[in-house]
């Protein structure tokens, strides 16, 4: 069986600016609106539930409140240089350089901030954070950086 979540409808929305470095366009400073999406797959447990949806979108939830309105930054990057300094955070890269508000600015531990790899990141942290009922199989976290264009990512329980 499987559930899903569909943030568009249930509010698990960010906005965000990030920027790929080396990218013919996204190499520039840009925002998106995400969207998150979560599934599950696994069996009915005793209640009738593959998981309580309850439980799964305050976890979502406390997850995109963190990156709302924050310039994303990966904090794992071989081409990404940052150094935080007196309440700012420089980044250089590509020949540009930014220094935001250390506030305004999340670091995630990530090689890249594309929707791929933040789908990773979303899906590991949920796995790591839940304790997963035995009968849920796989957890998939969608992120919708525009509608229509999604990046999944699946692990198997």
């Amino acid at each position: 069986m499987r559930i899903e979540i569909d943030g568009g409808h249930t509010g698990i929305t960010f906005s965000s600016c990030h920027f790929i470095p080396m990218h013919e366009k996204c190499s520039r400073l840009h925002g998106h609106s995400y969207i998150v999406r979560l599934m599950l797959e696994g069996e009915l447990d005793e209640s009738g539930m593959v998981m309580d949806f309850v439980v799964l979108k305050k976890k979502l939830r406390a997850m995109v409140s963190e990156m709302d309105h924050k310039v994303l930054l990966p904090a794992s990057s071989k081409i990404v240089k940052i150094a935080e300094k007196d309440g700012s955070v420089e980044v250089t890269s590509c020949s540009k350089r930014y220094v935001f508000p250390s506030e305004d600015v999340l670091l995630l531990d990530i090689p890249t901030t594309t929707a791929e790899e933040m789908a990773r990141m979303m899906t590991n942290k949920l796995i790591s954070d839940i304790d997963f009922p035995k009968t849920v199989r796989s957890v998939s976290v969608g992120l919708d950086e525009e509608r229509g264009q999604t990046a999944w990512y699946t692990k198997v329980l």
